[in-house]
């Protein structure tokens, strides 16, 4: 008989999965209001963009420090710390009244994301039960229905003020705050991380290489969901929302289904080469889409390729690492985040500039770099997989 996830994984688990969740709708709760913003505040494309970039370079340097405090301080104090950190961020932007308010706001709210989601993966893998595969699934699976309720609740909301959306945010960040509270606790067996062991992980050739792949995937995947609202001007809100919506949920089925049932059949590296290559394809089909109905077709089916890619770049950073896992999702997690932030604001520049389809055939540009580095290099990741776990201190 088949366990309930209740009985395969522990409320603390379960605890830090729904954090997961509430702290990934975050990212996408601005995706449907950014027109909006736009709009009103008489911003340019690029202006509106530093809401994302202004988050996601905050994020990354953030990330090489993350998982030394929660070595230090107990992970649980530093998630609560980032969630707390992000409920008062988000109640800050919903209250600013001019872009760079709301970019300050949102730099905090990187900050505090930051705190959060390196630290959740290693608390979720150690408390975990089932396996590293299991726990990253679990992961994955908030990740991806975070990403998928963020513009929903940012199209409801937004359809009243886009305002609304930051202080919705805020309160489930509240809720969150209140659950890790009673139920979160931490791993049994405690990690050591240093500022050294950050510097050190991001000089170990497999956990640079994933990264620096990670890196050219995450530019794509930032130019879909932060920079694509702004093409699509004639959707409302509400049908921003439901777009991006559809796009988050294909997001997690794939990250969760697909990838199991792929990865069973063909080699892991293989299957994130032809994801890879799928990624950059959609975006140049995304280029050449012609009106807001294949160009809108395009946005959705891409997130079958970013959820897939999603789980096996995540499991890869754990297992490519001979390093505790707070210290390699913290490593990995900053160059990939980097990469991310330089996607929307480049993307807003280039639509002012050249026009609203140069940005996704420069985001595919760079997809396809991921992918050739991927195919270089993908034998030697497997060869440091197969090290890490036949290593003496492996996980079991």
């Amino acid at each position: 008989m088949s366990e309930s996830i209740t009985e395969r994984f522990s409320p603390a688990v379960l605890a830090t999965a729904f954090a997961t969740f509430v702290a990934f709708l975050g990212i996408g709760v601005v995706d449907p209001i950014l027109p909006i913003i736009g709009q009103q505040m008489g911003a340019t494309s690029a202006e509106v963009e530093l809401l994302f970039t202004a988050y996601l370079v905050v994020m990354a340097v953030a990330m090489l420090v993350s998982g030394v405090l929660g070595a230090r301080f107990g992970n649980k104090r530093v998630i609560l710390v980032g969630l707390a950190l992000v409920a008062v961020m988000a109640t800050l932007a919903g209250l600013s009244n001019s872009i760079p308010e709301i970019v300050a706001a949102r730099a905090g709210w990187g900050f505090g994301n930051a705190l959060f989601t390196s630290t959740a993966l290693a608390v979720i893998v150690g408390l975990a039960a089932g396996g590293t595969e299991e726990a990253i699934m679990l992961y994955e699976a908030a990740l991806g229905l975070g990403i998928a309720g963020g513009p929903l609740l940012g199209g409801y909301l937004g359809g009243m003020s886009w305002r609304y959306p930051f202080f919705g945010t805020a309160a489930l960040m509240v809720i969150a705050f209140i659950v890790s509270v009673l139920f979160l606790r931490e791993p049994e067996t405690k990690e050591e991380a240093s500022p050294r062991d950050m510097l050190a992980a991001l000089t170990n050739r497999p956990v640079f290489t994933n990264a620096a792949i990670g890196l050219c995937y995450s530019f794509g995947f930032f130019t879909i969901l932060a920079y694509s609202p702004l093409t699509l001007p004639d959707l409302s809100a509400l049908g921003l929302g439901l777009t991006f919506c559809a796009w988050g949920a294909l997001v997690a089925i794939s990250s969760v289904f697909v990838v199991n049932w792929l990865t069973a059949r063909f080699d892991a590296a293989r299957v994130l080469f032809f994801d890879v290559v799928g990624m950059g394809l959609v975006l140049v089909a995304a280029g050449l889409a012609h009106g807001q109905l294949q160009l809108l077709s395009v946005i959705v089916v891409s997130g079958v390729f970013c959820g897939i890619a999603n789980a096996l770049f995540t499991t890869f950073a754990i297992q490519v690492s001979p390093f505790t896992r707070s210290v390699s999702s913290g490593a990995y997690n900053c160059l990939r985040w980097a990469g991310a932030a330089i996607a929307p604001v480049l993307a807003g520049h280039l639509k002012d500039e050249f026009g609203i389809h140069v940005p996704f055939y420069v985001a595919a540009a760079v997809v396809f770099v991921g992918a050739v580095l991927l195919l270089a290099q993908g034998s030697r990741l497997l060869d440091a997989i197969d090290r890490n776990a036949h290593a003496p201190n492996a996980d079991a």
